[in-house]
């Protein structure tokens, strides 16, 4: 199977807002109620919202194919764009999202080890996300990524307060699990 990265254009802002959707919605539609999933995706994924994300030079978004079939994408950010100012240097993993029929493919790996060469290329010292407390598969895989824990914050799905996970890879800590 063949794994192929692109760099998202504003041509495809449509595409990325369909496949935004669907993702988030396979991952959380069980654990959240339909009209604070409604609000949230409505807000988070509005073309307007998106258009002004890819146009951001301190933001990349990335499609990746598996046997030139769109499985998912990647969404990075750096400097200010970052959602929040986590570690000094650091490139931040907005998402990761794998569309429900191409998981358990490696493309989660796939798109963090770009991630981890994106962050090098740019001289960062360390990766940061945040993750739903909730979201065990996804805790599962940073943990193995070789992240650690480094705090929380508030999330708000439509009215619903959650927590999500601060989790940071410094490359110190990379480099001590083996990840290439």
């Amino acid at each position: 199977m063949t794994k192929t990265l692109k760099r998202i254009t504003i041509a495809e802002v449509e595409t990325l807002q369909k496949i935004s959707i669907e993702t988030f919605s396979d991952t959380f539609k069980d654990q959240n109620s339909a009209q604070d999933l409604a609000d949230y995706l409505k807000t988070a994924y509005d073309l307007n919202k998106l258009t002004a994300e890819l146009n951001d030079p301190n933001s990349q978004f990335y499609f990746v194919y598996l046997d030139d079939q769109l499985a998912g994408y990647l969404k990075v950010n750096l400097n200010e764009s970052q959602s929040e100012q986590v570690a000094p240097n650091a490139l931040e993993i907005e998402r990761i999202y794998i569309r429900s029929a191409f998981k358990r493919h490696g493309l989660g790996r796939f798109l963090f080890q770009e991630a981890l060469k994106l962050a090098q290329a740019k001289n960062c010292s360390s990766i940061w996300l945040g993750v739903w407390e909730k979201n065990y598969p996804a805790l599962a895989f940073y943990e193995k990524m070789g992240f650690i824990q480094h705090g929380s914050h508030s999330f708000f799905m439509g009215t619903d307060e959650q927590t999500d996970l601060i989790m940071i890879l410094n490359f110190k800590n990379k480099l001590a699990t083996g990840l290439k």
